[in-house]
């Protein structure tokens, strides 16, 4: 049985407290998709800690931790973190698993990332500079090394054929930058990658499922963010929706159960790209500063706007979803009044409808307004003792999406989230 998380915005809907908070209840926790680009952040006692690749089940000692085929890794930023989660007294070596499948970023991907966006100049993605989007296009053109590689001798021979046709792109951006510094701490991360647990991830879950084992699948990024699906050209290079989880890890749909989803009460969008509700005033400074909006990975301040109810409905289409998890709630206690996007207004034309190509409309959102409740909810434990006002809101987004709202969290501590029964 596997029951997945994802985020349904453009990514930092706060995933990683989320799936903190339902581990215990699993044994085996997988990433399927994206990169080092995914910053999840978790709170280990009083201390904060932000895992990019490895998923957020690895601080629960009885929770098996897999990193799964659809990824793209990076092992230098891999062993970073393992020193980190070293330092709580967790032995990675234990709880672990990588799949020989998932594709290796390499020093030259980076470089390809950073070149490439530098020659759009101000069409530029926002990308994180991680090299995600060249691995992932090694990846589909068949270039890639993976994980499964390093055990095999000939691995620098194989690297430097791959090294040849990234300088030869490279030299086409009239990119100079030396990189040997990035090598000999890639290679030095090899060494530690041969020491972890590597196995044909497709096999390991399947036979955990096989044995009546719980498997939480882990997405990073958001739906709007998707390569399909989401603001093209402005996403990520993977499937970050539910259909990712079968490639990402090699299951068969009918093993998937549940989908939860997890949402802010407003929204957030880092980089460019379209973002129709975005408040360009001093309410949106004001969420940012409430909400301590600033990526996890990047540091890099998020745009911020009132919640979209039109991409949100269609983020839970896309993906099946059968749960909400709504984060965030308690930075809406100071606002006397609250807006939420119910359609979009385009060339005249009023619809409920994400369009094919954002960037080609000017979208003017239309909303309808919800009187705020003021008071502190971060101290709340149940949903009844929740103000009315907030419980009008949640319902309305619960009947708007089709989707029931099951859990609200009202701060970052992992104990400050609400059932809704």
């Amino acid at each position: 049985m596997v029951d997945a998380i994802l985020g349904l915005q453009w990514g930092d809907e706060g995933k990683g407290k989320i799936v903190d908070f339902f581990a215990p209840g699993y044994d085996v926790i997988a990433r399927f998709q994206g990169g080092p680009n995914a910053g999840h952040t978790l709170y280990v006692g009083d201390k904060k800690v932000v895992l990019h690749q490895i998923p957020s089940g690895v601080f629960h000692e009885k929770t098996v931790n897999l990193i799964g085929n659809g990824v793209v890794l990076d092992p230098v930023t891999l062993k970073k973190e393992c020193d980190i989660v070293a330092s709580f007294g967790v032995d990675v070596r234990k709880n672990l698993f990588i799949s020989k499948r998932t594709n290796i970023i390499v020093p030259t991907h980076r470089a390809l990332d950073k070149a490439s966006e530098l020659a759009k100049g101000n069409d530029k993605i926002g990308s994180t500079l991680k090299g995600i989007g060249p691995a992932y296009m090694d990846k589909t053109g068949r270039n890639a090394l993976r994980v499964g590689d390093i055990i095999d001798h000939n691995f620098k021979q194989a690297y430097q054929q791959l090294r040849s046709k990234h300088l030869q792109l490279l030299a086409n951006f009239n990119f100079n930058e030396d990189i040997s510094a990035w090598e000999q701490e890639f290679f030095e991360a090899i060494e530690f990658l041969r020491t972890l647990n590597i196995v044909n991830g497709e096999y390991f879950i399947n036979d955990k499922i096989a044995q009546g084992k719980k498997v939480l699948a882990e997405g990073a990024q958001g739906s709007m963010l998707d390569v399909d699906f989401g603001t093209f050209p402005f996403v990520t290079s993977s499937n970050t929706t539910s259909s990712g989880i079968c490639s990402g890890l090699g299951i068969a749909p009918q093993q998937i159960r549940d989908i939860l989803g997890v949402t802010k009460a407003y929204c957030t969008r880092v980089g460019s790209g379209p973002f129709p509700t975005e408040l360009l005033n001093e309410t949106g400074e004001t969420l940012r500063k409430l909400g301590n909006e600033f990526g996890a990975t990047t540091g890099r301040p998020r745009r911020c706007g009132w919640i979209d109810l039109v991409a949100l409905r269609y983020a839970c289409m896309i993906n099946g979803v059968t749960k909400l998890v709504m984060t965030k709630a308690d930075i809406l206690d100071h606002f006397d009044q609250l807006e939420v996007c119910t359609s979009y207004k385009i060339d005249g034309q009023e619809t409920k409808e994400v369009p094919f190509q954002m960037t080609q409309h000017a979208i003017e959102p239309q909303w309808k307004s919800f009187s705020g409740w003021k008071c502190n909810t971060s101290e709340i434990k149940t949903f009844s003792a929740l103000p009315q006002t907030m419980k009008t809101y949640v319902d309305f987004i619960n009947d708007y999406t089709g989707v029931k709202v099951s859990h609200i969290s009202n701060g970052p501590g992992r104990e400050q989230l609400i059932a809704t029964e």
